[in-house]
């Protein structure tokens, strides 16, 4: 089993950090990576997850996440990668540092998740129906989605794209 360390492509990557999938897809890094291979998935210089490759048809390399890091990435600076380089073979003692760094992430929690936009409708049924149409046009790009640990409501966050976003108006206004 031989360890690799890929460059996932930025748009990829974007879609990864916005919805939980089990497996990556990496187009065109089939390449020398074998099934049962370990591999450090790299986005933007960080390490942001530990995954294991998998039979895939085709010229696409097919990772199964072993490890999360999205949101406390580790460095990947001793890794040497550049645009050019998507897929690099890692000598074992460096791999393994590299996904000691991924072991710290924190365990599962519950967590409460909101979504919430004022309706005008002429029923309950026509709002939900009015609900979902504008949840697929606005999309995660522009609807914000309320977060906070269950039982601690006092914590709640809005995040606009996977990313925590500031939804006060008011602080908006003192900031021009």
């Amino acid at each position: 089993m031989a360890q690799w360390a890929v460059i996932i492509p930025a748009d990829r990557w974007a879609t990864e950090r916005l919805f939980h999938h089990d497996t990556v897809a990496v187009p065109g890094g089939a390449g020398p990576v074998d099934p049962d291979d370990e591999v450090l998935l790299v986005a933007g210089n960080e390490v942001v997850a530990l995954a294991q490759a998998i039979k895939a048809e085709g010229d696409e390399l097919v990772l199964t996440y072993v490890r999360r890091a999205f949101d406390h990435p580790a460095p990947a600076a001793e890794l040497s990668l550049d645009d050019d380089m998507r897929i690099a073979p890692v000598d074992p003692d460096r791999f393994r540092r590299l996904a000691a760094t991924l072991a710290g992430v924190t365990p599962k929690t519950t967590w409460l998740v909101s979504v919430a936009l004022p309706i005008e409708a002429t029923t309950p049924a026509d709002a939900v129906r009015q609900f979902w149409s504008h949840a697929l046009e606005l999309g995660p790009a522009e609807l914000p989605t309320y977060v906070w640990p269950s039982g601690d409501e006092l914590a709640m966050q809005a995040f606009v794209l996977g990313e925590e976003s500031n939804q006060d108006p008011e602080e908006d206004e003192d900031e021009d």
